[in-house]
């Protein structure tokens, strides 16, 4: 694809982990409303756990997370108080022992716990929910560091799949972005969790850092394929200064164009391929067995804040500052500075700052954005009678003819089809769905 090509096609739009997307979440949810939906939740339906981590042991320059450096322990200590106290106040606007189908620790850098306290939040997590022996309960690690101890205890409550952050491998574009991380330590934390019995291992690397290249890319992919992955997920670098002060650090004279960007995600893209992974939607690369291939077959692939994910729960709760949950009614996001949202948890309320009510209107779009980026297709006559709904995208249609004329589409009456060429842009075709789109596109990565 030629340069220009590119460029034109290079907006800033949602990676839609959700729909309506967070900028448009507000002040009119509250914990009231919260707290009459998890009530209404049915009792036999199981749950989905996110905790949120949101403390790191030094800053990388590239982070879009929400974390912030402690060179102690003691926040992080008086922060788990906390996080008990909120799990309580859930757990009893729930009902008791709520059946649990897939509990995911983020962050910042869960692995940077105390093992003791890692065993206290996964034993009270035990206590207050009903977490079935299939459940999959997966943690973020940071390679560097993670001690035996960790791992044990990540183990000892009952984790069975970990991330690893990887990203490039290159000492120059490591030292661009303030993460010095090496093979060794990737090999070494890959071998410590699989020893322990962590068998599921998923990597993110990612694609448009400072100074990376080509050579760089494939090197890592390389590495990457040595370590026998089951998922691995390969991201856009969101260079996003304007919302991430820190990533100011990166010089944007150093970072790979367009063009660089799209050649370095299809050598990633065909190498992963090449070594027997299945290509999921936008991003993931997963073996042909696995859950979430599976998923992806059946229909029934789902994307959630973490990405693409297997697990079928209709209700997410976020439990920590800054998370969010995604209830049938709507989402809710809690406050994301630790103090407002400690404030709200000791007084015994709710912490959440914002969210959104869904409409009608917004389910059907909701649908109609996750087929495309789930499935690469849509049927849109289809999604519309399973909402009750009129087809009624006309305008949407004709806003992909363009697309279509560039061979990105196949268009057949209601019936839409990513072609391979378009996938890397389904982000785009997504976003003519978006009604609320423009009011906050600053905010967004762009789309190469």
């Amino acid at each position: 694809m030629d340069a220009d090509t590119l460029a034109r096609l290079d907006r800033r739009v949602p990676r839609y982990t959700s729909y309506p997307t967070a900028p448009h979440f507000g002040a009119q949810v509250d914990g009231a409303h919260y707290a009459a939906w998890l009530e209404a939740i049915p009792a036999d339906e199981p749950l989905s756990l996110y905790l949120h981590i949101p403390f790191c042991d030094s800053l990388c320059w590239f982070c879009g997370c929400n974390t912030s450096v402690v060179n102690r322990y003691g926040p992080v200590a008086a922060y788990l108080v906390d996080l008990e106290r909120e799990i309580a106040l859930v757990a009893d606007r729930l009902g008791p022992r709520r059946s649990v189908a897939h509990v995911h620790f983020g962050g910042g850098s869960p692995s940077m716990l105390a093992p003791q306290d890692i065993v206290r939040l996964g034993g009270l997590l035990h206590d207050r929910f009903a977490i079935g022996g299939d459940a999959e309960i997966a943690v973020e690690c940071d390679p560097r560091g993670l001690s035996e101890a960790t791992v044990a205890a990540f183990t000892a409550i009952g984790v069975n799949r970990a991330s690893l952050g990887l990203q490039d491998i290159n000492p120059a574009v490591q030292q661009a972005i303030n993460r010095i991380q090496t093979p060794a330590s990737n090999r070494r934390a890959v071998a410590m969790l699989r020893d322990a019995g962590i068998a599921a291992l998923n990597l993110d690397l990612i694609y448009g850092l400072p100074l990376q290249d080509e050579a760089g890319i494939a090197a890592t992919i390389d590495h990457a394929c040595s370590l026998e992955p089951d998922r691995i997920a390969l991201f856009g670098y969101a260079h996003v200064p304007q919302m991430k002060r820190h990533q100011r650090l990166i010089p944007d004279s150093i970072l790979p164009d367009t063009p660089a960007r799209f050649r370095q995600a299809n050598l990633a893209a065909g190498m992963l391929e090449a070594a027997g992974y299945r290509r999921i939607g936008l991003d993931h690369f997963v073996r042909p067995g696995d859950a979430m291939a599976l998923a992806a077959g059946q229909g029934t692939l789902r994307r959630n804040f973490q990405g693409y994910s297997a697990d079928r729960a209709r209700t997410l709760i976020g439990l920590g500052a800054s998370s969010i949950g995604a209830l049938p009614q709507g989402y809710v996001q809690n406050a994301s500075d630790v103090p407002t949202w400690r404030q709200a948890v000791r007084e015994g309320r709710f912490p959440v700052a914002r969210g959104i009510v869904l409409d009608d209107d917004d389910r059907l779009r909701r649908a109609v954005i996750d087929s495309l980026m789930c499935f690469l297709a849509v049927d849109l006559s289809a999604v519309a009678a399973h909402h009750g709904a009129d087809e009624t995208f006309a305008t949407e249609r004709a806003s992909l003819e363009s697309y279509r004329t560039m061979g990105l589409l196949e268009i057949e009456g209601a019936c839409i089809t990513v072609t391979e060429a378009g996938r890397p842009f389904v982000r785009l075709f997504a976003a003519e769905f978006d009604t609320r789109l423009d009011a906050a596109g600053k905010r967004h990565s762009l789309a190469v």
